[in-house]
Parts: C-alpha cells; structure tokens; sequence
C-alpha cells in the first residue's frame, strides 16, 4: 500500500541552547519556578483549556506535572526533577531553580562546555564533601530522643506551601499530628533489617483543620455499618479476630481470568455453581472462627449476608490502595487470591475491632496487638487546600523517614545556598596550581565558571524574596539576611535585620554584611566561612539533608548534560 504523504525527513536542531525560542523558554520556566518558590510563593492555576480540573498550587510535583512543554530541553530538565522528587519528595523548586540558574550562568560565559562540565563536577566534590564534614556550618545533626529538632523540619515543610492556607495554631497542630504519625509506624522490637510502616490519610473535606486527628490501626470506610447498633464480632479463644483478607472478586460472575479456562456442561448454571461455591467459602471461614472478611473486590450480597447472620463482619470494595496497609495490620499475611482453596495459615489477626464516626463518615477501626501502620484523618476547609495539604503531609513523612537512615538537616532560608557561596569562592581562590593542571584549564577559567556555580546557588536564595526585600549575606558566616521593602536607609544594618534567614545567627553579634549582587556575586571572605553555635530553640527553617544533597547533585548533572547537547533530532512525522 503506497502512503498517502511523502515521509518527512528528522529535524535537526544544531545547538539549541543558541536558539532564541530556547532561551526564551527556559527563561519563562525559571520565572515560574522562582515565584512560586519558599512560604510567601506566588500561586499558580493550572487547567488544561478544555474543561477538567484545575490545580492551584506551588509544589514542585503538581507544577511540573502539570504544565505541557514543547521544548526537548525543557522536558529534559522536568524529567530529571520530577525523578528526584518521586525518590525523595522534597526540595523540587530547589532542584529545578538551581539547574536553571547553572545553565544560564555556564552558558553565558566564554569557556567551552567541555570544559565547564570538568570545573563544576570538581565544584560540586567540594561541596559534598563539605556538607558532609564534621566542620560544615550549615549542617545540622538531629537528635531523636528529642522532639525540637523534628518539629522545626516538619513545622518548615508546612509552611513552605501557602495554598495550604495554614494559621499558625493549625500549623502547630498538623506539626505535632505528622510526628505522631511518624513514630506509630516505627516498630516498637526493632530487627536487623528493621522497616518502617505506613501512614494511610482518609481525606474529610469541608471540616477545619484542627478537626484532624491520627489513631493507630487502619480506619476502612464502611458506610452499611448502623452506629447505635453495638458491634458484635466473633473471637477465638485467645480473645483475637481472626480476619480473612481477599483479593479476589466474590461477586460470583465469574469473571476471574486468572483463575483459569471454566468448563460449564449442559444443564449447569455458571451463577448457581459460583453462588455455591461462594457459600462453601463463607462456611468454612465461620467454621475456622473468622471474625472479620474484608475484601479487595465486590462481595456477593448473599454471601455477606449469610456472613452477617453468623456473626462475621464482611467489608467488600476495599480498593487496591488499602491492600498493602491491611496486610501489615494484620500480621502480613499475603491476600487470599483464590476462592476454591483457603491454604492453612492465610489469616490474620487483630486485637480489636470498633466503630468511628467523623463528619459524615462511618468507618471500621482495625486495631492490631503491635501497630506500624496508623490512619490520618485530615481535614481542611476547601478541596484545592486538601490536596496541597496531603501533598505535604506525604513529604514530611518521607522526609521523617529519610532522616531516620541520616540524622542530619541542613540550614534553611537561603542560608545553606549562601554559605555554599561564600565556601566555594573562599575555597576557589586559594587551590593549588595543580588543581588545575588536572581539570586541563586556567585559573581565570576556573575562577569564572565558580564565579557561575555560585551566582546560581545565591538565586535560590534570592528567589525566595517576592515583595521587593534586599538580600544581605554576612561575611563571617555567609548566611542569608532579608531586608524587609521600604526600610529607611540606616547606618547599622542590624537596626533592620534580626535574624538571618533561619534564625541561628542574630545581628546582636558583631557582624559585617554585603549585598547579594545578583550579577557580580559577593566578595570573597577572607577566611573560610564559620561554624555558627547552633542552638536549637533559634532555629526556624530546616531542610532535608538528603533531598537537598540529591537536588544539588541532579541540578548540576542536569545542566551538564543540556549545556552538553550538540544537537536535537526530531521526527516530523
């Protein structure tokens, strides 16, 4: 068969990053990002034109997810992002701010990218190996046998994100609810390869805030349950319930391909013949003394009902999501996945079982003898804040858990980016010839793509202004300090500024500061930035030390490989 219209030949984009619709792009992408970026971000509306729903947000994940772009260099910067944010959930704006920022930088200056590529992989070993030293000043280690630590990094994710509409009160609040949570899925008998529950969140929209509570064990909603009837459910004689978990479909229409080809002979009825066997199943479990039978799929209602009669409380339509959490409540035992065979020891067990009753809802309230699994209730006034607001449990709890395997945080509000700054020029003007004898470049080379790396980490510290503030650093521990607008010119700064951007260092000590020149960067320290005291009841911003090492790393290996591309080759067909 001929075709229709001649095939069109690949087009060939040779170096993109010299076209103007390019720069333009990145250049628009960055503006979003910084706006949107820290606890006074601009909001964003995103919808897709034809009708739907539509996202008001600032996250990082819901953003890029969201927005559709053309530009292949683009996507290869959203994909390297949202890769990050799916294995560690924060610091996403950080990630994508800085990369933007190293490509404008590196490619604005008159050194080859080759070249370029080998001084800011040597940049960034500096940096890592700094933050990873004992002696980094903006480095925080976090004591577990005490709270103030976790609740300043949790207290710091919440209010990253305004369209979570918080006051402080419900702050407080949602803050001590997420670390609740968090220590209901740590096991109380700790093993060798110890792993952490799960928190599962039932959404109550329409309720305040402070309505939100965290209990133990896993809420199921169960909307057939009559509150004012007492719940009578059957027990062994331990005084446990035996649960039987199915995944299988017990709707009796025999639609189970994985069960295998059926053979129907004449006269038989498909339906009889499930109906009975279904009923051979529910027989048997009353006769192995279960209490309760929940399950994935649709449940036959005959079958639930002779369950009821007999004293077994059957919950169907439980969804997939709910799976993996009722396994481990009930002892992680795999679902059953068949109903023509119960192999021996499939049940599990739980040490109570009761009814809740929140706003409008009923639920069953599966409580086992040693929990790692606990169910959030959260509340929230409006819908859009709801889903920014689960966003955001989710990331505190991811991060609580990455700082169970590194107990360490680094200085938020601007001031881990500034002192990287401040290291970096500090470290770059005093290498040794040989340094860069082995990168095969020039000193005024190496010092012209550091003069870069560091401009680009000061941006996202600089981003977090929107209102028109000057951005100080100090030049003793080159921390960040805001200027709030329309301040009157003073001889002291510290008649203006207070604290710096995450309130360990105060202007009552004898500091000097400098403009954050957003072009020509800031002047270099003397001496290797210093190691602040840090007390913990001053300490207002907290970010996590693993995604913050991660976005670092994934933003400068990012720009390398777009400042790296020679050409883009795309099919017109």
């Amino acid at each position: 068969m001929s075709r229709l219209e001649a095939k069109k030949p690949p087009l060939f984009i040779s170096e993109p990053l010299t076209r103007d619709a390019v720069s333009q792009s990145l250049s628009l992408l960055s503006g979003i990002l910084k706006s949107s970026y820290g606890p006074a971000g601009r909001l964003k509306q995103l919808h897709n034109g034809v009708g739907g729903c539509v996202c008001t947000t600032s996250q990082s994940s819901a953003l890029l997810g969201h927005l559709s772009l053309s530009q292949p260099v683009l996507r290869v910067l959203t994909a390297s992002v949202r890769n990050h944010v799916s294995r560690f959930s924060d610091c996403g704006l950080f990630t994508a701010i800085l990369c933007c920022g190293f490509i404008e930088n590196f490619r604005s200056l008159n050194v080859a990218p080759f070249t370029v590529i080998k001084i800011s992989k040597h940049l960034l070993s500096l940096c890592m190996d700094h933050l990873k030293s004992e002696a980094c000043g903006c480095r925080v280690s976090v004591d577990f046998s005490s709270v103030e630590t976790l609740v300043c990094l949790v207290r710091s994710i919440l209010t990253s994100k305004p369209a979570c509409m918080l006051n402080k009160t419900e702050v407080d609040h949602l803050t001590s609810l997420v670390l609740k949570a968090f220590i209901f899925t740590v096991p109380c008998h700790v093993e060798t390869n110890a792993v952490l529950g799960k928190c599962v969140v039932i959404p109550v929209k329409g309720r305040r805030v402070v309505d939100s509570t965290v209990l133990p064990g896993l809420l199921i909603e169960a909307p057939e349950i009559q509150l004012g009837k007492p719940l009578a459910v059957k027990r062994t004689g331990s005084n446990m319930i035996k649960i039987a978990l199915f995944s299988v479909s017990m709707s009796g229409d025999g639609s189970n391909p994985e069960e295998g080809t059926i053979v129907v002979h004449h006269g038989v009825s498909l339906e009889v013949s499930e109906l009975n066997q279904l009923l051979n199943v529910g027989r048997q479990l009353v006769k192995d003394e279960v209490g309760l039978v929940v399950c994935q799929k649709v449940m036959h209602p005959s079958l639930k009902q002779y369950l009821n009669e007999q004293g077994v409380v059957a919950v169907d339509r439980a969804g997939l999501s709910l799976m993996e959490p009722l396994g481990r409540v009930t002892g992680n035992r795999p679902p059953i996945a068949s109903i023509h065979s119960l192999p021996p020891g499939c049940y599990g067990s739980l040490k109570d079982l009761c009814v809740e009753s929140f706003a409008s809802k009923r639920f069953l309230h599966l409580i086992p003898g040693d929990t790692v699994v606990c169910s959030l209730i959260l509340c929230n006034r409006s819908e859009t804040a709801w889903d920014e607001l689960k966003r955001v449990c989710e990331t505190a709890e991811h991060v609580l858990q990455l700082t169970v395997k590194e107990p360490l945080a680094l200085l938020g509000g601007g001031c881990t980016e500034t002192h990287l700054a401040s290291y970096i020029r500090h470290k770059s003007s005093s290498l040794p010839a040989s340094t860069f004898r082995d990168l095969g470049c020039s000193q005024t080379q190496y010092r012209l793509v550091a003069e870069g790396f560091c401009r680009s980490l000061e941006s996202v510290a600089r981003s977090l202004c929107h209102d028109g503030e000057e951005v100080l650093t100090d030049v003793a521990y080159g921390h960040c300090w805001f200027v709030p607008p329309g301040s009157p010119c003073v001889s002291r700064w510290s008649d203006l500024v207070s604290k710096c951007g995450c309130g360990v260092s105060g202007s009552t000590e004898d500091l000097s500061w400098s403009f954050l020149q957003g072009q020509f960067g800031s002047p270099v320290l003397q001496s290797c930035p210093q190691e602040p005291s840090v007390k913990v009841a001053d300490l207002r911003v907290l970010d996590c030390f693993a995604a913050k090492c991660s976005g670092l790393q994934v933003a400068l290996e990012t720009a390398n490989l777009i400042l790296d591309l020679s050409y883009i080759i795309e099919d017109q067909n």
